[in-house]
């Protein structure tokens, strides 16, 4: 079951929505970060300005480690140079190089690499990132859920872009529900999600077919199918959830 995807049903983008991002530069924030990731790129050209963007070392934009995140990006996505030639526009003996840390991406080569990894420029670039632990406390975990259904839960992860896998909790009420069997799916295709029943008893109900689920169970299914859970019982349940966004099936 996002931006996107995960579990957190009422925060998730719908696929069908998932193209409908917001054109840069709508709002002063966003033209703000356009603007800094041009300079990021102007740095990854020359690593001694890195300096000019705030939290980027140089290191972080040597083309050698660019490339690295490029290939490891791309292999992740199990995407060989040709699928990612196509998808970008940038042909595979550059993004070979580029890959080899051989030659700086500039600034419409890094977009286009972005682009084909589905990525933002910035995420590519890493700019989004604020280190390499990211702790979300307590009482700033995103909550939501949906009073007339049952259905409570918090975001239990950080929301930063670039984020593969989202964990959340969730409390369905005595006969509450996260969905409806007719919802579109949440999760971009590929998705993976894992749930394990801390509390009480629900029913996973997934591509029609229904799995009673107990205290301590552990299901693990295709996100991209419809689906949500049910709490057919007399009491409250809760569970936890981990969604893999876009990890092909094997």
């Amino acid at each position: 079951m996002f931006g996107a995807s995960v579990i957190a049903y009422a925060r998730m983008t719908p696929v069908r929505d998932r193209a409908k991002r917001p054109e840069p530069g709508s709002t002063p924030a966003t033209r703000e970060k356009s603007r800094r990731e041009v300079h990021a790129v102007g740095a990854a050209v020359d690593p001694a300005r890195a300096g000019q963007v705030a939290g980027v070392s140089a290191e972080e934009l040597d083309p050698a480690v660019i490339g690295a995140r490029v290939k490891a990006l791309r292999e992740a996505s199990e995407l060989s140079l040709r699928d990612l030639a196509v998808r970008s526009g940038v042909s595979a003996p550059m993004l070979s190089q580029v890959e080899r840390g051989e030659t700086s991406p500039t600034l419409t080569v890094a977009a286009r690499i972005a682009s084909g990894l589905d990525l933002r420029l910035s995420q590519l670039l890493r700019l989004d990132e604020e280190g390499a632990v990211t702790i979300v406390r307590a009482a700033r975990r995103q909550r939501g859920g949906n009073p007339r259904r049952g259905h409570r839960f918090e975001v239990m992860t950080s929301g930063q872009p670039g984020q593969r896998a989202e964990l959340s909790r969730h409390t369905l009420a005595a006969g509450g529900t996260t969905g409806a069997p007719d919802d579109p799916p949440m999760h971009e295709p590929g998705s993976r999600e894992t749930a394990l029943v801390e509390r009480g008893s629900v029913v996973l109900v997934c591509d029609g077919q229904r799995h009673s689920l107990r205290e301590g169970d552990c299901v693990t299914f295709d996100a991209d199918l419809p689906h949500h859970f049910e709490n057919p019982s007399e009491s409250e349940a809760a569970f936890l959830a981990v969604v893999s966004a876009g990890l092909r099936r094997s």
